[in-house]
């Protein structure tokens, strides 16, 4: 039996980032998401999976735009083979769950089951889902355990679908709702389950050492690679109980398409802004990488405008493009002579000393006369009228 094991959709995701200048970036990353769910159909063809599981998570939550609604649903109608979601902690069958909304009912995909009680699903003769769908946000049990309480091995291939936290990766190893890794590995030794297919990290991970316990992680990057390990994936799950050396083999197919990273750079002067403009030229699929920097230093006014002025470029062509400011650490401060040959005079010759003074104090108001000679420098330079507009 050959299956797809996927979790964590999170379709109708939003990142702030991305809708701030104007939304068109988080149009096209939503589109991505469902994209990324509409070709594990192609994926499944190709490597002859019977069925799609996801362990959790399918929606951002439970109150989404019926267009979100829609559109989700829309994109599992293009896998052709049977599709089971798994209610999870962002979309968990309360009572506004969107699994029993008049629009999802009216509009799921023939081929779409929603695991919605717990215990048994019947694939096919011999193949059976166990489901332990989430009810609340905050579950007091083991809700894995729960399911797979009473199965025992009868000759029938089973695929536990669960979703949450494991004891063993968790720091509270005393939290009520932890998945207790110990008792998995029990049933499966005992042959009453044969994998454990599981959401919520979305890093793609293997639990124990069993190889039967996988997070296959999110199928599309949600968060920054200093969080996120290997996302992007999903997991195609070969369970062949008469083979003695491999009854279960798990293999990684990549089906995401952006990247979210952090960029850590040291500026001090004009050979450091120069060598960050080579970094981020050189990285690829611009319109589809986030990128987050955090920069450290000690920059002239100068420099600064000539940072600010390749920021500018690169913030036009990558996704989303922005300093992490809490994390920087990058002083600026006038240079002895930076604004002696600048061609001006009259009264603004004053008001640049008075700038330049305030730049070498303390506080916001220094912060603020900074930005304002940098700006100064970048549309007095030569190339500075071409860059304001």
């Amino acid at each position: 039996m050959r299956f797809l094991h996927t979790a964590d959709w999170q379709l109708g995701m939003t990142r702030h980032f991305l809708s701030a200048a104007g939304g068109e970036a988080q149009s096209r990353y939503g589109a991505a998401r469902r994209e990324a769910v509409a070709g594990l159909g192609a994926l499944a063809a190709e490597v002859g999976a019977e069925f799609v599981v996801v362990a959790g998570d399918v929606f951002e939550d439970n109150q989404l735009s019926p267009r979100e609604v829609s559109l989700a649903l829309e994109a599992m109608r293009a896998i052709e083979v049977p599709v089971y979601l798994l209610p999870g902690n962002h979309d968990q069958l309360d009572a506004g769950s969107v699994y029993t909304s008049t629009l999802f009912a009216a509009e799921r995909p023939a081929n779409v089951t929603v695991l919605d009680r717990d215990g048994v699903f019947r694939v096919r003769p011999g193949v059976e889902i166990l489901a332990a769908p989430w009810r609340s946000k905050a579950p007091t049990t083991d809700l894995a355990a729960a399911a797979a309480a009473g199965v025992v091995a009868d000759g029938t291939v089973r695929v536990l679908v669960a979703h949450g936290g494991v004891d063993v990766l968790d720091p509270d190893s005393t939290k009520p709702s932890l998945i207790r890794l110990a008792a998995l590995e029990e049933t499966l030794a005992a042959g009453a389950v044969h994998y454990v297919a599981l959401g919520d990290r979305h890093s793609r991970t293997e639990v124990g050492s069993t190889g039967r316990v996988w997070y296959s992680g999110a199928p599309e990057v949600t968060n920054y690679d200093d969080v996120e390990t290997d996302p992007g994936h999903v997991l195609v799950v070969d369970i062949d109980e008469d083979d003695p050396t491999h009854p279960v083999q798990v293999t990684s197919r990549r089906v995401g398409r952006w990247r979210f990273i952090t960029l850590r750079h040291d500026v001090n002067d004009d050979r450091d802004v120069a060598g960050l403009d080579i970094n981020l030229d050189q990285l690829p699929d611009k319109e589809r990488t986030v990128v987050r920097l955090v920069l450290t230093g000690s920059l002239t006014i100068g420099h600064k405008a000539e940072l600010d002025d390749c920021l500018d470029r690169y913030a036009r062509l990558f996704a989303s493009l922005r300093t992490w400011d809490r994390h920087c650490d990058l002083a600026v401060l006038p240079a002895d002579g930076e604004f002696d040959e600048l061609s001006i005079g009259g009264f603004a010759t004053g008001a640049v000393q008075e700038l330049v003074a305030a730049a070498r104090a303390d506080g916001t108001d220094a912060d603020d006369a900074r930005s304002a000679l940098a700006l100064l420098l970048r549309l007095s330079a030569p190339h500075g009228q071409g860059n304001v507009a």
